[in-house]
């Protein structure tokens, strides 16, 4: 017995609002929010590489991400489907109620749009994460945008945000600054 073979969407066509969660930004300019794919593992990559100070990983990882954990991440494409903007997370298995966001990025042509607050927004607002209540992320001292991102979002929510150091310089080999344990929560989906 064989099993069916579904073909991919290539991203272009899945830039339509019949396909997208969300589609933001202005009209001249629209933006297209929606669960990422295997046809998007390389534009991630090139997307991250382009958003220093971000760490690359490899872009088996972020084929990994497009596919095995895309009911928790999203991909924002504008009209042409080139891919402006991402997030990257999953559940916690040891704590089903808390998201865990490990990346976000937005392109240069998509910077100052709210799309990093609506790219969290999205995923959050999914069913998959109707148990969710708690979001946590790692931020590296001087990162000002993500600092700023993960405050209005806490303001937004009106929930807590707790912050403290995660891992050390030592622990990251000495080459990376340390990483703070920023967490935000208990907030309501419903309000998104």
């Amino acid at each position: 017995m064989s099993t069916p073979i579904t073909p991919f969407t290539p991203s272009a066509d899945l830039a339509r609002p019949t396909v997208a969660d969300a589609v933001v930004g202005h009209a001249s300019t629209p933006l297209f929010i929606r669960k990422p794919n295997a046809d998007d593992g390389w534009g991630v990559y090139e997307l991250i590489k382009a958003c220093p100070p971000l760490d690359v990983n490899s872009a088996y990882a972020y084929l990994l991400l497009a596919t095995q954990f895309r009911d928790t991440c999203a991909v924002a494409t504008n009209e042409e489907g080139e891919i402006v903007g991402f997030v990257s997370g999953y559940v916690k298995d040891n704590a089903p109620d808390t998201y865990f966001l490990w990346q976000v990025a937005v392109g240069e042509k998509a910077r100052g749009t709210g799309l990093a607050r609506r790219l969290v927004e999205a995923i959050m607002s999914r069913p998959e994460l109707d148990n969710v209540h708690h979001l946590e992320t790692t931020i590296t001292p001087d990162n000002q945008a993500s600092w700023g991102l993960f405050r209005r979002l806490a303001a937004r929510w009106q929930a807590p945000l707790n912050s403290r150091e995660y891992f050390s310089t030592e622990q990251l080999g000495g080459e990376h600054d340390p990483e703070n344990l920023v967490r935000i929560g208990p907030f309501q989906t419903d309000s998104m």
